[in-house]
C-alpha cells in the first residue's frame, strides 16, 4: 500500500476541523513553552468560594493575585522568597476571613435536597421502623455486640478469650467495606479508590505500602466491588455496611480479627465473616433490641395529614402506646426488605390482634388491620399509590430507597443520624479555620507548582506535606479511623455517591419535618461542575450568605 503523504487539510473534510486542530498544535506547542503563570483552567472554591476564592483569583481589576506577586517582584529577588510572599499574605487574609465564615453555621434540623421536592405533591407518606420512626439508646449496639460475641463463643465454639474484648463505640463508621477474601475493613470514596490511612486488619491501621501491594494500587474494580445493595454475592468479594445496626457487627468482625492475629490462630478470613454475620442475624430475630426504644415520632405522624402507612412491626407499641395503629392508614410487618420490592410471589396475610395468620384472601388494605408479608406490585394494586405523590422514609439507602426510586418512580427521604454529629463538628470554628486555609494552601498549590526550578519545588513541596497533615486532620476531627461518613479527604464517599442518587431529599431524623409545612419545595444547592464558573455564590460579599442577608433585610424592615 502507497505510503499516506498527503497533507492533513486533505483528510479534514471540513473546515472548522483544520481550525480545530491548529488550535490544539498551538496548545501542545504552548505546553512546552508555558509562562509561569499560565493554567488551563481555575480552581472554583466550594463554600468559602467569594472569599478564598476571590483571595486567589477574582480580586477586582487585577489579574490573578499569586501570578500577579510573581511578576511584580524584580527579576533579581529569590524566587522562594516571592512564593513565601504569596503564602504569607494568603494566609493573613485568609485568617481574616475566619469570623464572616464563622456566622454562617449550619441547622442540625435542617432537610438537605439532592433532587428537587415539593411536599405540596405529596399525598401519600411511608415510614421504614428502625431508625426512621425509632431510634434507640446508645447502649443497644453494645448489647448486639456481647450477645453475638457471646453466640461465637458458644454456638460455633471460637475461643473462650473472645469475651475480653468489649465494644468500641467510636471505631466505625457506616458505609465502609469489608473484603471478605482478606478480613481487611476500609472507607472506598465515589470512583473507587481507597482512602489510604482507613484500611484495618483487626483494630490496627494497614500500612500504606501493604495495601498498594495487595490491590496493585489503591483502585478496586468494580466486579470487586459489593453488588447492587452492597452485598458479598456472585464473586464480589466486597462487602458494604450501609446499616446502622451494622455498626457492631463491624465491630466484632475487627475483634475476633485482632485476637486471631495477636494469637497467631490460622484462620479462614471467609468463614469468620459468614459466623459474625450470621451471630448478628440471631440477635435481630430474638427482638432484643426492641426493649431500648426512647424516641417518639408521635407528633410527626399527627401533624401529617395525607394518608400514612408504615412498614415494621410491633414494636411501636414501645413507642406509641396501644393506639398507634390510628396513626397510620396501612401496617405492614415482616415486609422482608429489599425482597418486599421486587418479589412478586409472596401474598399479604392478615395478622390478628394475638399474632394469628388468617387464611383468607385480601381484596383491600384496611386501616387498623395488620398485614404481614406481601410485595410491592400487590401494594400498589390494592392501594393506587403510585409515583412521586409518595414520599417514602427510611434508613438503609439500598433496602429501603433503592427500588422505589429506580423502579417506581416514588419520591425518597433518607433519614441519616450522624449527620446531627457531623454537623455539629463542621460548625466549629477550628473545623472552619481548618477547611479554609486547606482550600486556600491546594490553590496555591495548583497555581505555583508551575515554578519548576528547584527552589521553587522545594517550597511547593512544604506545602503539599502541610495539605496532607490537614487532610488527616480534617479526617480525624470525624472519627480518627475512618474520618467523615460523607467524605473521603475530598472526594464524596462511595457512601454519599449512593446517598445522592436514591435520595431525595436526606436528614438527621423524622423530626425535622416538623421545621417546615406541607407546602414547602425543597431545591438543591446548585453547586458549580468543575469547567462552571460560580455565577450565584453560595456567599455574598466576605463570606455572608445570601440567606443571612435577607434575613437581616427582613429584620431591619420590622
Amino acid at each position: 500500500m502507497a505510503p499516506l503523504s498527503l497533507p492533513l487539510s486533505s483528510l479534514l473534510k471540513h473546515k472548522d476541523c483544520l481550525q480545530k486542530a491548529n488550535a490544539f498544535c498551538n496548545v501542545l506547542q504552548s505546553l512546552h513553552h508555558r509562562p509561569c503563570t499560565s493554567r488551563l483552567w481555575k480552581r472554583s472554591f466550594g463554600a468559602v468560594a467569594h472569599g478564598v476564592g476571590q483571595l486567589l483569583s477574582h480580586r477586582p481589576g487585577s489579574p490573578n493575585y499569586a501570578a500577579s506577586v510573581c511578576r511584580s517582584s524584580s527579576a533579581g529577588q529569590d524566587m522562594t522568597e516571592r512564593l513565601r510572599a504569596v503564602y504569607n499574605e494568603t494566609k493573613k487574609q485568609t485568617e481574616a476571613l475566619i469570623p464572616a465564615i464563622f456566622t454562617n453555621s449550619i441547622n442540625p434540623d435542617t432537610i438537605f435536597a439532592n433532587n428537587e421536592m415539593s411536599l405540596r405533591d405529596t399525598e401519600i407518606y411511608g415510614f421504614d421502623y428502625d431508625y426512621t420512626l425509632a431510634f434507640y439508646s446508645r447502649h443497644l449496639h453494645t448489647l448486639i455486640f456481647n450477645i453475638a460475641r457471646d453466640i461465637l463463643i458458644t454456638n460455633h465454639r471460637y475461643p473462650e478469650g473472645l469475651r475480653k474484648y468489649e465494644y468500641i463505640p467510636n471505631f466505625a463508621v457506616r458505609g465502609l467495606h469489608y473484603d471478605v477474601q482478606k478480613g481487611l475493613l476500609m472507607k472506598i470514596d465515589a470512583f473507587h479508590y481507597i482512602q489510604l490511612g482507613t484500611v484495618y486488619r483487626g483494630l490496627d491501621p494497614v500500612p500504606e505500602e501493604e495495601v498498594i501491594a495487595m490491590y496493585d494500587g489503591c483502585h478496586v474494580p468494580l466486579e470487586n466491588m459489593s453488588d447492587f445493595y452492597g452485598k458479598s454475592s456472585h464473586g464480589h468479594t466486597m462487602k458494604q455496611f450501609m446499616d446502622i445496626f451494622s455498626l457492631p457487627e463491624m465491630t466484632l468482625l475487627s475483634c475476633v480479627n485482632d485476637f486471631f492475629m495477636r494469637h497467631n490462630i490460622d484462620y479462614e478470613p471467609v468463614h469468620l465473616y459468614k459466623d459474625v454475620k450470621e451471630a448478628i442475624r440471631d440477635v435481630h430475630v430474638k427482638g432484643i433490641m426492641y426493649r431500648c426504644l426512647f424516641q417518639h415520632p408521635h407528633d410527626v405522624a399527627h401533624k401529617l395529614t395525607s394518608r400514612i402507612f408504615v412498614l415494621r412491626n410491633r414494636g411501636m407499641n414501645y413507642i406509641v402506646g396501644k393506639d398507634w395503629r390510628d396513626l397510620f392508614d396501612v401496617v405492614i410487618v415482616q415486609a422482608d426488605k429489599p425482597g418486599f420490592f421486587n418479589d412478586r410471589r409472596k401474598p399479604f396475610r392478615r395478622v390478628t390482634d394475638k399474632g394469628a395468620l388468617q387464611w383468607d384472601r385480601i381484596h383491600k388494605l384496611e386501616k387498623g388491620k395488620i398485614y404481614k408479608q406481601g410485595n410491592l406490585y400487590e401494594f400498589l394494586r390494592l392501594t393506587g399509590w403510585r409515583g412521586s405523590k409518595v414520599l417514602y422514609f427510611g434508613d438503609h439507602i439500598y433496602s429501603d430507597l433503592a427500588d422505589l426510586t429506580l423502579k417506581h418512580g416514588w419520591r425518597t427521604g433518607a433519614i441519616i443520624p450522624e449527620l446531627r454529629k457531623e454537623i455539629k463538628i463542621m460548625n466549629t470554628e477550628q473545623y472552619m479555620h481548618m477547611m479554609a486555609w486547606l482550600q486556600a494552601l491546594t490553590g496555591l498549590i495548583e497555581q505555583m507548582q508551575v515554578h519548576r526550578d528547584a527552589a521553587s519545588q522545594a517550597v511547593v513541596e512544604e506545602w503539599i506535606q502541610e495539605r496532607e497533615a490537614m487532610r488527616s486532620q480534617t479526617k480525624d476531627i470525624f472519627n480518627s479511623q475512618f474520618g467523615s461518613l460523607f467524605r473521603t479527604y475530598h472526594n464524596p464517599t462511595y457512601f454519599s455517591r449512593r446517598l445522592s442518587r436514591f435520595a431525595d431529599i436526606y436528614m438527621a431524623s423524622i423530626s425535622c419535618l416538623l421545621n417546615y409545612d406541607f407546602q414547602h419545595t425543597f431545591f438543591p444547592r446548585r453547586t458549580p461542575l468543575q469547567h462552571e464558573a460560580p455565577f450565584w455564590p453560595e456567599h455574598g460579599p466576605a463570606g455572608i450568605s445570601v440567606s443571612s442577608q435577607l434575613s437581616k433585610m427582613n429584620a431591619d424592615s420590622d
